[in-house]
């Protein structure tokens, strides 16, 4: 189990898929959110969230105050679990008479979704198995691009030991920040 940590669904508990994702830490959560909020970023924002397992990154945007929020998540399992965690945040929404976020979970391969969707967003999250190729990374990346508002926040999350992400030139990287087995790429959309 994971929990949302801050918002209106703080300390609501998440399932996780039993086996096939790696959920984010509380820490690596706390941490990411603690610089968005910083910039004053998730407010009212329009989320996605790609390979998203159980959905914890984008959920916990939404109980920050985010106004629209996708889970793009391939496994069967994974997307039922991530479908039952959004009904936990969308019951505490009602119960603390906070305007409802919308929450969109779609089972279907990141390309797909970035192939076909006209939808625009200005928080990204990429937490992709970490056995997903470079090539694929960039890949998504690329494909990424025409999906952001400009000056979006993108965070990659990938094991410690893999390189920077080949970047497309429609995204500049902000900064790396290291936590553990744990690395966050923060890149800006020009």
């Amino acid at each position: 189990m994971t929990r949302i940590i801050a918002g209106f669904a703080g300390s609501q508990r998440l399932a996780v898929p039993s086996s096939g994702t790696r959920p984010t830490s509380d820490r690596v959560r706390e941490a990411i959110f603690s610089a968005l909020e910083s910039r004053d970023l998730i407010v009212g924002s329009a989320v996605l969230d790609l390979f998203a397992g159980s959905g914890a990154l984008g959920l916990e945007a939404a109980s920050r105050g985010a106004a629209e929020v996708t889970l793009v998540e391939k496994s069967a399992q994974a997307a039922r679990v991530a479908k039952a965690n959004a009904a936990v945040i969308l019951s505490a929404a009602t119960a603390s008479k906070v305007s409802k976020p919308r929450i969109h979970v779609l089972p279907q391969a990141v390309s797909a979704f970035l192939g076909t969707t006209p939808s625009r967003f200005d928080i990204v999250f990429i937490d992709p198995p970490y056995d997903l190729g470079e090539p694929e990374l960039a890949e998504t990346l690329h494909r990424l691009v025409n999906h952001v508002v400009p000056g979006a926040t993108v965070v990659v999350e990938r094991t410690s030991r893999s390189p920077q992400p080949a970047l497309p030139s429609a995204l500049e990287l902000d900064r790396r920040k290291d936590y553990g087995e744990t690395t966050l790429w923060w890149l800006t959309a020009g």
